[in-house]
């Protein structure tokens, strides 16, 4: 069977990744990087660093399932398929990528961690037959909330975007205030699981383009009136998944009724899926592949490969 490695250094997970192209299946492994307690994210060294002490542990992981030689390695390279898009931390994944494409003798593919998200969350929701095709793809993490035209050829446009505040941030900064570890998503998710009335958040749109960081100071108010946290963080995702559905109709009525691709940590919480597939024809990336991995950078190898040797 052949089998495809990929690489992905991103700035908070280590994640290494297998795709086995004759069954259709992944082998990954992949670890957060440690942020101090009390910290709001972690310096560029700090990631550096501590991709280079996780790799080679991910690397020990999935070797167990290397049956066969190694046909391609692949990498995420740097963040965004735009010019001048570079952070360190892919620094580490692009060096060990290049290391192994050479003693292996295989041929190394470059490609963005943004297009690795993408095929994940295609790739989880058996949707890859989009790849060729025209659709948008929405990004929400912690360092982006995008939305991206892509086309037949796998190019990527963005089209949408936000203004201010990023919603992983969101989560996060308000999740500190109620007293959640960072990151934030999991135990801001567990707190809003137990409210059960109802908001109305309305968010703020600009075109196309969201502002966020509203949210943050209506929650700020939330707790300062001593509205219970339950509540304070069910508000906050709420807030959150009405700007992207509303982005995602101002965007249909301007690029017509293409298929809608969602992925990023953001994304895999389970209040805003289950309200959006029932709000919108839509494909969601698996929880385990909505945040930062490498399978969908393996994904790619494999594909760059094909082209390659036809």
């Amino acid at each position: 069977m052949p089998l495809f490695l990929g690489i992905d250094t991103s700035n908070y997970t280590t994640s290494v990744a297998l795709y086995d192209s004759d069954n259709h299946k992944d082998y990954s492994a992949r670890k957060l990087l440690p942020v101090k307690v009390g910290e709001k994210g972690i310096r560029q060294s700090d990631a550096v660093f501590h991709h280079t002490q996780q790799l080679p542990d991910l690397v020990e992981k999935v070797k167990k399932y290397i049956d066969k030689p190694i046909t391609a390695v692949g990498v995420s390279a740097k963040p965004r398929p735009v010019e001048g898009s570079y952070m360190p931390c892919f620094t580490v994944g692009l060096g060990l990528a290049r290391s192994l494409s050479t003693l292996l003798n295989v041929p190394l593919y470059e490609f963005t961690h943004q297009h690795g998200h993408i095929v994940s969350a295609l790739y989880s929701a058996n949707r890859l037959d989009l790849i060729g095709k025209e659709f948008i793809s929405f990004h929400v993490s912690g360092g982006t909330t995008e939305a991206l035209l892509v086309d037949e050829d796998f190019n990527i446009d963005l089209v949408a975007n936000t203004l201010d505040l990023n919603a992983g941030q969101a989560v996060d900064r308000i999740g500190l205030l109620l007293g959640c570890t960072f990151p934030c998503g999991k135990e801001l998710e567990k707190l809003a699981l137990n409210f059960k009335g109802k908001v109305k958040p309305k968010p703020t749109l600009k075109g196309t383009n969201c502002c966020i960081s509203g949210v943050e100071n209506q929650c700020k108010k939330m707790i300062d009136n001593n509205v219970p946290k339950e509540e304070v963080a069910f508000y906050c995702l709420k807030y959150i998944e009405e700007t992207i559905y509303k982005m995602a109709i101002a965007l249909k009525d301007k690029y017509g009724d293409l298929p809608l691709v969602f992925a990023g940590g953001v994304m895999s919480n389970s209040i805003i899926r289950e309200s959006m597939e029932k709000r919108l024809d839509c494909v969601f990336a698996k929880p385990e592949y909505s945040t930062d991995n490498a399978v969908g950078i393996s994904c790619l190898a494999y594909r760059g490969w094909k082209d390659a040797t036809g």
